[in-house]
């Protein structure tokens, strides 16, 4: 039988639809909170459109973690394939790396419900997870940018 290679998250986060849905679409927000702790963020192109995306690397600050790309580096690129203002994102991510247990074209569904005024349930599915990336390791990953996530809002 075949491991299920999905993970799902979800966070109630004090903010409005609309300012959640502008945190998954904007440069500088990405790059805040959607590293795990202990990585840093960079994105190196971005364009917020369906069939636009991003280029991202994720660098792990200890120097000793092997990323996925090289060295200490997870880079992957995005393509937004569903934009719903304030309800949903649906991006594929493809990591670059010669490993071709990372190949694999994961998908990453968000969903947003508002659950009272001014406070957002953020559900983040993940499907079809490399097989090199354990999907508990990615739910963990996920928790941790929520995390973030959730600090961006309530401070902006």
């Amino acid at each position: 039988m075949k491991a299920s290679r999905t993970s799902t998250n979800s966070k109630l986060i004090q903010g409005t639809p609309k300012k959640v849905y502008d945190a998954f679409i904007t440069k500088e927000a990405l790059e805040y909170w959607l590293a795990p702790y202990g990585m840093t963020g960079k994105i190196h192109d971005f364009d917020a459109r369906i069939g636009g995306g991003y280029d991202m690397s994720l660098v792990y600050k200890d120097q000793k973690t092997e990323g996925k790309t090289t060295g200490n580096e997870d880079r992957f690129s995005a393509t937004f394939v569903e934009l719903r203002p304030y309800e949903k994102v649906v991006q594929t991510i493809n990591f670059k790396s010669d490993k071709s247990e990372f190949t694999d074209e994961m998908i990453m569904e968000v969903l947003l419900e508002e659950v009272r005024t001014n406070a957002t349930k953020v559900t983040i599915l993940f499907k079809n997870i490399p097989t090199g990336v354990d999907p508990k390791d990615n739910e963990d990953g996920t928790e941790q940018s929520l995390e973030k996530l959730a600090e961006y809002i309530e401070n902006s």
